[in-house]
C-alpha cells in the first residue's frame, strides 16, 4: 500500500450509518468543513439489514392481524400472506441493497464520502484504505466522530462455524423462509423475527436462556408477545440454554442444556451486539480495542478534547432514533465549540445535552401485540432511588381499543414519581400502540406534572383515551 493523498478538514465522522449522516448534516449546518468514512453501504445497518427491512416485513403481518380482528373483513384475509410481495416490497425498501439515494444525499449537504476501512492514527488524524489498496489520510481540525455502530454478538458455541447461522442480517435479507426456524433470543431482533417467519409459514421455535421475552420492559410486555406468538403456532420456551449446534444433512440440530436435540433448517442467533471498535484504531489513541467508548452528555469520549462517540458505540442507547439525537447534539456542540460560543458543563435540556439519554429513552417493538415504553420501567425507578407508584389500565376500558378490532387486549402502565409527581416511565402493550408512544416521550421528557396531563384531553373514541383512565386510576 502506498499512501496517495494527504487531506484536511474540520470534522472527520468515521462511520455513514444514519448517525454518521446525522452528525456530518448538523457539522456542515454549522459550516465545517465534514469528511465521512464508510467500508460498507452508506445508509449503516438501520437502512438495509435493521430497521427498514424488519419493518418491511412487519407491516403486512401486522396488518393481516388487524384485518383478521374486524368482522366483515376477516373472512378476506385467512389466506396465507404473499411471500413474494412481502420479500419485494422489503428489497424496495432497502433499494436493493444500492446506497446511490442515500450517497445522493451526502452530495446534497456537501459532505466528503471516502469509502474503505477507516482507522484511526493518532489524534486527529484517520486513514482510510480504499477498495483497491490506496491509502489516505484524513485530519481534523477540531473533531474525529465515531459511529460505526454495532455487530451481531455470537456465543462461543461448538459446531457455531460448521453451521453458518443467521444473524438479524441474515433474517432480514432472507430470500426463502425456511420450513422450520430456530430462534435463539428473548429480545426485540428475537421477538420480530419470530413474529415474521412464523407468519410467513416457518414452524418457529424461540429458545430464551431467562425467565421471559423482552426482558428490558415491563414483565407484562413479554408476558403479551409470547402469550401471541404461542397463539400464532410458535413454540417458546424459556429457561433453555444451548449448548452445541451441528448441521445434519443440511438441518441444523441445537441441542440443550437438558440434551435434547432441536431441529430447523435455519437458526437465528439474536443474542446481543457488540460495537465495531476492535479495528478502528483505538490503541493508537489509548483506547481499547473492541471497547464500548464511555462519553459525556455531549458525548465527547472522556478523556479527550478532540473525539466523539455517538449511537450504538457509547452504549447508551442502542437504537436508530436514540443514536440520531446524539448525533444532532454531538454535531451541534461541535459546531459551537468550533466557533467558541460553547462554555462550561452543558446545563441537562439543552442544545448540547443529551440529557434524554438518561431519561426518556423510546422504544417500539413491532410485533403483535405492539411493545412500546419510554422512561424508566417500574423496577429500574425503584432502584435508582425514586419513591414511585405504578398506575396499571387494561386497554379494553376505552372504547377506542374495541373498535380497532374484535379481542382486543393490551395493557398500559404509567410511572409516577410520587415526590415530584411527574412521570418517570410510560409502557403500552396492544396493537397499535406504537402510535401512542411520542406522546408519553413529550410527558416524561418535558416533565409534565401529572395534574397539568389532566387538561390535555384525549379525542374520543380513540385509543389514546388511556390517557384519561389512567389519570383517572392515579387520582382514585
Amino acid at each position: 500500500m502506498t499512501e496517495t493523498e494527504t487531506l484536511t478538514y474540520d470534522v472527520v465522522v468515521l462511520g455513514a450509518g444514519p448517525v454518521g449522516e446525522n452528525v456530518a448534516d448538523r457539522t456542515r449546518a454549522a459550516g465545517l468543513s465534514t469528511a465521512i468514512v464508510e467500508s460498507e453501504l452508506v445508509g449503516g445497518e438501520c437502512s438495509y439489514w435493521a430497521c427498514m427491512p424488519s419493518k418491511a416485513l412487519l407491516r403486512p403481518v401486522i396488518a393481516r392481524a388487524d384485518a383478521r380482528r374486524l368482522p366483515g373483513l376477516s373472512r378476506a384475509v385467512q389466506g396465507p400472506l404473499d411471500t413474494a410481495a412481502v420479500l419485494a416490497r422489503r428489497d424496495e425498501y432497502t433499494s436493493h441493497w444500492h446506497d446511490d439515494g442515500q450517497v445522493g444525499w451526502l452530495d446534497g449537504i456537501g459532505a466528503d464520502l471516502h469509502r474503505g476501512h477507516g482507522r484511526l492514527a493518532g489524534p486527529r488524524t484517520v486513514t482510510v484504505t480504499g477498495p483497491d489498496g490506496a491509502l489516505k489520510t484524513l485530519t481534523a481540525r477540531h473533531a474525529v466522530v465515531v459511529c460505526t455502530g454495532t455487530r451481531a454478538q455470537l456465543p462461543d458455541l461448538p459446531g457455531l462455524d460448521e453451521v453458518r447461522p443467521w444473524t438479524s442480517r441474515e433474517a432480514t435479507s432472507a430470500e426463502k423462509v425456511p420450513r422450520r426456524l430456530i430462534v435463539v433470543g428473548g429480545g426485540v431482533v428475537a421477538t420480530e423475527m419470530a413474529t415474521v417467519f412464523q407468519a410467513l409459514g416457518s414452524q418457529v421455535t424461540v429458545l430464551v436462556r431467562g425467565k421471559g421475552l423482552l426482558p428490558r420492559m415491563e414483565p407484562f410486555a413479554g408476558e403479551l408477545v409470547a402469550d401471541a406468538l404461542t397463539e400464532a403456532g410458535a413454540e417458546l420456551r424459556t429457561g433453555t440454554s444451548v449448548e452445541s449446534v451441528t448441521r445434519e444433512n443440511g438441518t441444523v440440530v441445537a441441542v440443550t442444556g437438558t440434551g435434547e436435540r432441536i431441529e430447523g433448517e435455519e437458526i437465528l442467533l439474536a443474542t446481543g451486539r457488540a460495537p465495531r471498535t476492535d479495528d478502528i484504531g483505538l490503541d493508537t489513541v489509548g483506547l481499547e480495542p473492541g471497547s464500548w467508548l464511555t462519553v459525556d452528555d455531549t458525548l465527547r469520549v472522556e478523556g479527550t478534547d478532540w473525539l466523539y462517540a455517538c449511537g450504538d458505540v457509547n452504549h447508551r442507547a442502542l437504537l436508530t432514533h436514540q443514536g440520531k439525537y446524539q448525533a444532532r447534539i454531538a454535531g451541534d456542540t461541535i459546531g459551537a465549540r468550533a466557533a467558541g460560543t460553547a462554555s462550561g458543563e452543558p446545563a441537562p435540556w439543552g442544545p448540547h445535552a443529551a440529557t434524554a439519554d438518561h431519561h426518556a429513552v423510546p422504544q417500539v417493538v413491532f410485533t403483535d401485540p405492539e411493545a412500546a415504553a419510554v422512561g424508566l420501567s417500574l423496577a429500574e425507578a425503584e432502584q435508582a432511588g425514586h419513591r414511585v407508584r405504578a398506575v396499571d389500565v387494561d386497554l379494553t376500558s376505552v372504547a377506542g381499543a374495541g373498535l380497532y378490532g374484535e379481542g382486543y387486549r393490551g395493557r398500559a402502565r404509567m410511572v409516577v414519581d410520587l415526590d415530584e409527581r411527574i412521570l418517570r416511565g410510560v409502557t403500552f402493550v396492544g396493537p397499535g400502540v406504537g402510535e401512542l408512544l411520542h406522546s408519553a416521550t413529550v410527558a416524561v421528557a418535558g416533565r409534565i406534572p401529572v395534574d397539568r396531563l389532566w387538561h390535555a384531553v384525549p379525542s374520543y373514541p380513540t385509543i389514546s383515551e388511556v390517557w384519561l383512565r389512567l389519570l383517572e386510576a392515579y387520582r382514585g
